[in-house]
């Protein structure tokens, strides 16, 4: 049998290692349009500030490894047509420029997610970056040694992390981002004031609630941010405004989300025969509301993956859907979330009560206690948890990882009020956070 997979980061080296292992007498060949092969463009930031020392510890994988699983790799050949009826591709080499075209028995789309590029004048510009792959992480690093001033469009994670990076390296900087908070996708403004004024104690200019109109510049060189408010000098800016799913060559052929994204079954199976997706094309099913979202997350695209690589032969296992379970650190605050926030269940006029904890995370006996911040998202009549968010200068976000298992499962705060955990004093009090957050509400 022959598998095609089309691109190679977390979603398809997580199919082909799962494929191979239970099948490994099954040919597979992948088209990658880049050089590189499962790059975590999640650590780009810790990369670009000099915490990851070699970038090589940010690939796990390789096309040596894939020759080592009998695996052919075909780097920077982009895939430009497929024939779903025929089963075929047509592939171009980006070296020489010549097409071939290849046949295939399964097919496997695990094409990514690009930045969102705005249209607006002088975005081309030298010195207006994106931040995605690892060719993007080197441009950058390269271009930080001869400027000062950075800034950055977009306060999301990478946002929010690079401008961090950025600032230890004593540049001046400025985050710019048309919401009124930081994170807002992810966190509820408790949250984020005490993120926000943590950026604003370390020197980083925070520009909210100003939309990008246009990029000015000389001798070809980005000079100036202009926004509907205001006007900013600048020496670089990194755009970092969201990401699309890799998928318009497939438009009007597989069944999709309005912005593209592909939408699978619980086998990660499309709407057409042998042809399976995952990762950052897809939509995923997002448990706090049972519907199809689009959510680019690493953890989401290397489950995909590998239920892709136990099902293709044929239905084994399902997908559970997933929270959006996420986590930052931000100048020593350790911050996480899953689910819904506040702010995202009320815009979709859900009917939910929340409940918020500020207290210390372990017995105020011991030498040192730091307090922890902790709120619960949950619908009125149901009493269902929708969503969490914690901060604390201690790391407690593995807690987050529970409450996601709480989602998931369709558990009460009621529930979760009374779960066994355990006590001791070094870690927690006899009521453990968790418990007490769901027991104000009782």
């Amino acid at each position: 049998m022959k598998v095609i997979v089309i691109g190679c980061t977390h979603a398809g080296t997580a199919a082909i290692a799962n494929l191979k292992k239970k099948n490994p007498e099954v040919q597979v060949t992948i088209y990658e349009r880049n050089n590189t092969i499962s790059f975590l463009s999640c650590g780009i930031a810790l990369y670009i500030g000099g915490v990851v020392k070699d970038p090589q510890g940010l690939f796990y994988s390789s096309p040596e490894a894939m020759a080592k699983l009998g695996v052919i790799t075909k780097m920077k050949h982009d895939v430009i047509d497929v024939d779903f009826i025929k089963k075929q591709v047509t592939v171009k080499n980006l070296i020489s420029g010549e097409e071939l075209v290849d046949l295939y028995d399964k097919l496997i789309i695990t094409s990514g997610s690009w930045p969102v590029i705005p249209d607006l004048p002088g975005i081309a510009l030298q010195n207006v970056l994106l931040a995605k792959n690892y060719d993007h992480a080197n441009q950058i690093i390269e271009k930080v040694k001869n400027v000062n001033h950075i800034t950055v469009v977009g306060a999301g994670y990478i946002g929010v992390e690079l401008v961090e990076a950025f600032r230890t390296q004593g540049k001046q900087v400025a985050l710019i981002d048309g919401a009124e908070r930081i994170l807002s996708k992810y966190l509820d403004q408790h949250f984020t004031d005490i993120a926000e004024q943590s950026l604003l104690e370390n020197g980083i200019r925070l520009i909210l609630g100003e939309s990008i109109t246009g990029f000015e510049g000389k001798d070809g060189n980005v000079g100036t941010v202009t926004t509907n408010k205001g006007r900013y000098q600048t020496d670089l800016v990194i755009l970092c405004i969201g990401f699309h799913p890799n998928t318009g060559l497939f438009g009007g052929k597989l069944d999709m989300l309005p912005n593209g994204a592909i939408k699978v079954n619980e086998f990660m199976q499309t709407n057409l025969p042998d042809v399976f997706a995952a990762g950052d094309c897809c939509a995923v099913v997002f448990n706090p509301t049972g519907k199809h979202d689009y959510i680019p997350l690493a953890t989401n695209a290397v489950r995909m993956g590998t239920l892709v690589g136990l099902n293709i032969m044929q239905p084994t296992v399902s997908y559970m859907g997933t929270q959006g379970t996420s986590g930052i650190k931000i100048y020593g605050w350790n911050i996480a979330a899953t689910g819904m926030t506040e702010d995202n269940a009320r815009a979709m006029a859900l009917d939910i009560q929340t409940s918020m904890l500020i207290d210390n995370y372990r017995p105020e006996f011991m030498p040192e206690s730091q307090p922890v911040h902790l709120k619960v998202v949950y619908e009125t009549a149901s009493r269902r948890i929708l969503g969490a968010q914690i901060l604390s200068k201690v790391d407690l976000t593995q807690s987050i990882n529970t409450l996601s298992v709480c989602i998931q499962n369709k558990m009460t705060i009621d529930q979760l009020a009374f779960v066994d955990f355990f006590f001791q004093p070094h870690f927690n009090k006899p009521w453990n956070f968790l418990n007490s957050v769901a027991l104000n509400t009782l």
